[in-house]
């Protein structure tokens, strides 16, 4: 009778173990690293100077003054500088009438570079490859260009590949969620590769609508090309450790779905809509994202801080005199009590959509210039290349040798639909790689951003009017 009682607790100290274990190796499969990342630098013959940008937006005739002068206010207004890339079909003068072999030339140039090197930095074999995460939002071609990347590689049978189309500029995240997961829903160690980019080959507006006008004026070729594992063994040779992903998405809200939209104008040709609601959808979504984001990366002073302040004002608020019947009060105006998100992160890695998009979040969080240099820097230097432009401001700070072990790094990124995007990265390896930046990060940042396309077109600019800026 003796044995029943040792027998279970031997039996509970096995369960206890048994639990103990999968519990470790739950956290263990719920890891990501960042093991490299590549972004593509496509070749100099495909840069877009003033002049060139000059004449392919004179080639469109039907474009009149009041259109060169709304385009200049915007390129000019823009942060964009002279370095940025184009597909070879607009450069050759044929963006009226692209093929599908122009916009798929437009993908094999960075799938034959990037990638290529992406599996040379890392040391990792093709066959090695257990997840595969490819998001372009503009092209959607059959095979799909996920299947494009197994093909041209050799990725193995099993491979777990996903495609992901119209996600907008917030696609990177979304996939590097997608990987994350599907990493997390495998027994063993695995390696997810994660391809972003953008098809502007196809997608060029040859109209007269101002609010489709303005995607020719922002986005530029580029991509990027990101390794990651769940592997602990390979801790040690990562750069940095994901933490929290948060993914917040206003689209049923009528004006923040149609804000950012493909669609035909009044004479049946397409093009990107941005529209004068944007600004207002991107604030929303944003605020929707750090009211989650928050509590998982800031420490609980500051929350308590925060609440404090924020509890103070609605007293002193209350006590006040009522306002008058039909007055309209805005929660969180001027003076409202704001979160100082410095004190759970160190560098902000924010996505480079434009001039303002940059302002809105630095003013939202409370950032100053140095914050948002590296975004500023990436706009001026590739434009905005949609899903991918997060790694490219990520690279800038890496080139700058700004990013310490310990660091943390929050990105946050905007998309159609309308989305916000965010998550948080320590960085736990060396990151000391300049990547594409290597051939020009000693001019950054410059003394001044002097736009060049004011020098050479400012015999037709215009300050009157209205202007949609992002």
């Amino acid at each position: 009778m003796e044995l029943l009682p040792l027998v279970t607790v031997l039996l509970l100290a096995h369960a206890v173990a048994y639990l103990a274990w999968t519990a470790a190796a739950r956290r263990r499969r719920s890891r990501c690293y960042l093991l490299d990342y590549v972004c593509h630098k496509p070749c100099d013959g495909r840069k877009i100077s003033t002049e060139t940008a000059g004449d392919v937006i004179q080639r469109n005739k039907r474009l009149g003054l009041p259109d060169y002068r709304f385009l200049l206010r915007v390129i000019v207004r823009s942060g964009i500088g002279e370095d940025t890339y184009s597909p070879l079909s607009i450069l050759d003068g044929r963006e009226d009438s692209p093929t599908l072999r122009d916009a798929l030339d437009e993908m094999d140039a960075f799938l034959d570079a990037s990638v290529a090197e992406l599996f040379a930095k890392t040391g990792v074999h093709p066959l090695d490859v257990d997840v595969l995460v490819f998001n372009v939002s503009m092209l959607s071609p059959a095979p799909s260009l996920a299947s494009r990347i197994v093909r041209r590689y050799g990725l193995r049978e099993d491979v777990a590949a996903y495609n992901l189309t119209g996600m907008g500029c917030s696609a990177g995240l979304i996939a590097l969620d997608l990987a994350r997961n599907a990493l997390r829903s495998r027994r063993g160690a695995s390696l997810a590769l994660v391809v972003s980019s953008e098809s502007i080959a196809p997608n060029w507006y040859s109209g007269t609508d101002k609010s489709m006008m303005l995607a020719n004026c922002l986005f530029r070729s580029g991509g990027a090309a990101v390794m990651l594992t769940n592997d602990p063994a390979r801790r040690r040779r990562a750069k940095m450790e994901l933490g929290c992903l948060v993914r917040a998405h206003i689209g049923a809200n009528d004006d923040a779905h149609a804000c950012a939209t493909q669609r035909e104008d009044d004479e049946g040709r397409v093009g990107i809509s941005l529209s004068k609601s944007l600004p207002k959808a991107a604030v929303r979504a944003f605020a929707v994202n750090l009211r989650r984001l928050a509590p998982r990366v800031l420490p609980v002073s500051e929350l308590a801080r925060f609440a404090a302040r924020l509890l103070w004002r609605r007293l002193l608020s209350s006590s006040s005199t009522s306002p008058s019947p039909g007055k309209k009060v805005i929660a969180g105006g001027e003076g409202a009590p704001k979160i100082d998100f410095k004190k759970g992160v160190e560098h902000f890695c924010l996505h480079p959509g434009g001039t303002a998009v940059i302002e809105a979040v630095k003013k939202s969080l409370g950032l100053d210039d140095d914050d948002v240099e590296p975004a500023r820097m990436t706009l001026h230097r590739w434009g905005n290349t949609s899903a991918s432009s997060l790694w490219y401001v990520l690279s800038y700070m890496e080139a700058k040798g700004r990013l310490n072990v310990g660091d943390r790094v929050l990105m946050v990124t905007f998309g159609s639909g309308f989305k916000c995007n965010s998550c948080v990265w320590e960085v736990t390896g060396d990151m000391a790689d300049k990547g594409a930046w290597e051939d020009c990060i000693d001019r950054y940042p410059p003394e001044s951003l002097v736009n060049p396309y004011m020098d050479k077109f400012g015999w037709i600019n215009d300050v009157e009017g209205d202007t949609l800026m992002l």
